[in-house]
């Protein structure tokens, strides 16, 4: 097994191969005056099993082309199984059309790392499950939720606990946790009048004196996790914390949130933290490192990656 680090989230693949026992792969991955992406694999790697660690965060378009050329110059040096290990997975927000002559750009990205050579992709909280058909090959979808409610378990111990949802679409995903938590499931209702903006309309279920978790997949601008925030102690909760799996944290979202009804936003690795986040008062990582260690180990090893659901 071979463990190939691009440089989008380089501490998460050096902790995922730390928890393998593996050196990371020898590789230079750089750019050219102009700015193109060149790969260079400086390991013998002829029918290995190898796994490519790349989020596709911003910049998003740069850290794609970086995976796209090291699959193709993995596939060129006769890899035997090419994984590519994508914890967070960019234009997954664009998995319809959202308009007439409007693209699906889901669509588009898992075909181009289809053809430049994967042969099957592990990734963390897609944005919604069905991205999976978009692929022609095996893709394995992680899920935050038993490394999130360990963590509430820990943490919030003896409160009065209600999960949030902060929209309709998210309801499955917080219905997860709630079940694991064993306890009650609150929607807020809201409207999203243009791309980035939201409004909240109703809180569906009576937060009145509990300590409200609030579940997402994605913190972007962090309007609508903190319009969602606003709203319940509006509607009488005691506190409220969040639970996102993936912190894009675009423009000025860690000052906004910082400065939100929001006791403390809990994200993972999937992204590298900016130093505003490190240093963010109320913003924490959990790591996904061992998670995704186990599940490239039973996929090298041919056994089971279901049971990591649990």
């Amino acid at each position: 097994m071979k463990i190939v680090a691009c440089n989008s989230n380089r501490p998460l693949a050096e902790a995922v191969a730390a928890a393998l026992n593996l050196p990371l792969t020898q590789a230079s991955i750089r750019r050219f005056a102009d700015m193109e992406v060149f790969v260079e694999i400086h390991e013998n790697i002829r029918g290995e099993d190898v796994f490519v660690v790349q989020s596709t965060s911003y910049p998003a378009n740069d850290n794609l082309m970086e995976l796209l050329i090291t699959l193709d110059a993995l596939k060129r040096s006769s890899a035997r199984r090419i994984t590519a290990v994508v914890p967070y997975f960019g234009y997954a927000r664009q998995d319809r059309k959202s308009g007439p002559r409007t693209p699906i750009s889901a669509k588009l990205v898992a075909n181009l790392i289809t053809e430049a050579g994967a042969d099957r992709v592990l990734t963390l909280d897609l944005h919604a499950g069905q991205i999976q058909g978009f692929f022609d090959i095996p893709v394995d979808n992680l899920f935050a939720a038993p490394l999130f409610a360990r963590d509430i378990l820990e943490r919030y111990k003896g409160r009065d606990l209600m999960v949030v949802s902060p929209d309709v679409g998210g309801v499955v995903r917080a219905r997860a946790i709630a079940a694991r938590l064993h306890t009650d499931l609150a929607i807020i209702d809201k409207r999203r009048p243009r791309a980035g903006v939201s409004e909240v309309m109703n809180v569906i279920g009576d937060v009145d004196g509990r300590d409200c978790i609030l579940v997402d997949d994605i913190v972007d601008s962090g309007g609508t996790l903190c319009n969602a925030a606003d709203a319940l102690i509006k509607n009488g909760a005691k506190s409220v914390s969040v639970y996102v799996t993936h912190g894009v944290f675009s423009g000025g979202a860690v000052a906004r949130i910082g400065a939100a009804s929001i006791e403390q936003m809990v994200v993972t690795d999937s992204i590298q933290a900016t130093e505003a986040v490190r240093v963010s008062s109320n913003i924490r990582q959990l790591t996904i490192a061992p998670l995704l260690a186990e599940a490239v180990r039973r996929i090298s090893e041919e056994s089971s990656v279901s049971t990591l659901f649990n």
